[in-house]
């Protein structure tokens, strides 16, 4: 196992490399010029030339990536060219907000896939089963940021319940900061949430017709005692997966919903820093994304032993 998770960390330089490719070029194959955009349209040519030199954009593309890309491997992603710091302090001040609608927004889809699935599994083809479904289908096809406005308009409009939008440290106000988190995080979970108790039905429905099932069942266990301690636990293995790609969604989401509820996370940074063509800050952005999401499929590769102990991970 631990030469597995070394093996799986070093892949972790490759893949950077590839997303960072990717990245840079698509980043230097926006229209227009940074130093013309920083300076605004009154700035001289001159200026521009002299920024252009300052940031290094005059040297060719190889080597910009190439000074790029050993300063990522050193966690050095330079300085915002609009913020006035380094990238590393600009996200490290954003990250709480996103770091913890994504954890509220995976953590309230879990809890709503599970028993949803297991439900609708167990009584399959009842009105029961048709309502989770129902709601399963429309969680994949409403796009989150349209329930986002629905949200707002129902609870914050009409009802008056709920903040429209912001943020509130929670160290600040615990209250205040989980009242301005409900209506983003039911909007980032929602189709999640959806997707997952789809997978649990569907994992629930193949187990619960294999031998071991029915051998518990034979030997008098209670149907809870099967369910939960039999079917459920080899029908997870595969919404563990979704679940690391769920998270990389919600990631990707947060840019929509931080946008939507005004929050002032990497999402909202990251299309902030896009329109302002701040290629430091977009790139980071990005790859902190991804490294995040190669972390997270090791960590549940990992679970997928502890889960069904018939898993194991040679040396070889």
């Amino acid at each position: 196992m631990t030469a597995y998770i070394l093996r799986r960390l070093l892949l972790l330089i490759p893949v950077l490399l590839v997303v960072g490719v990717i990245v840079f070029t698509l980043i230097h194959l926006i229209p227009g010029d940074p130093a013309a955009v920083m300076l605004g349209r009154e700035a001289t040519r001159e200026q521009v030339e002299a920024l252009r030199e300052r940031l290094g954009l005059n040297e060719p593309f190889h080597v910009q990536f190439f000074k790029w890309f050993t300063n990522v491997l050193r966690l050095d992603f330079g300085n915002s060219l609009f913020l006035d710091q380094p990238v590393t302090r600009a996200l490290l001040d954003r990250v709480q907000p996103t770091g913890l609608l994504t954890l509220y927004s995976l953590t309230l889809a879990v809890l709503i896939a599970i028993p949803a699935g297991v439900v609708a599994a167990v009584r399959r083809n009842s009105l029961l089963d048709r309502l989770l479904m129902v709601f399963s289908i429309s969680g994949v096809a409403i796009p989150n940021f349209f329930f986002g406005i629905l949200l707002i308009l129902l609870f914050a409009v009409i009802l008056g319940w709920l903040p429209s939008g912001g943020y509130v440290d929670i160290t600040d106000d615990p209250v205040e900061h989980l009242k301005h988190m409900v209506m983003p995080t039911l909007a980032l979970s929602f189709s999640a949430a959806g997707l997952m108790a789809r997978l649990v039905r569907s994992s629930m429905l193949d187990v619960l017709h294999d031998d071991y099932v029915r051998t518990a069942y034979a030997k008098g266990l209670p149907h809870r005692h099967v369910i939960l301690r039999h079917a459920l636990r080899n029908a997870l293995i595969p919404f563990l997966t979704i679940v690391g790609i769920s998270l990389a969604g919600m990631l990707g989401g947060s840019v929509v919903i931080e946008t939507v509820f005004n929050i002032p996370g990497m999402g909202r940074l990251l299309v902030q820093s896009v329109t302002r063509r701040d290629f430091p800050v977009v790139q980071a952005a990005v790859m902190v994304v991804a490294a995040v999401e190669v972390l997270v499929m090791l960590l549940v590769d990992i679970l997928y032993v502890y889960i069904d102990p018939r898993v194991r991970y040679g040396s070889d």
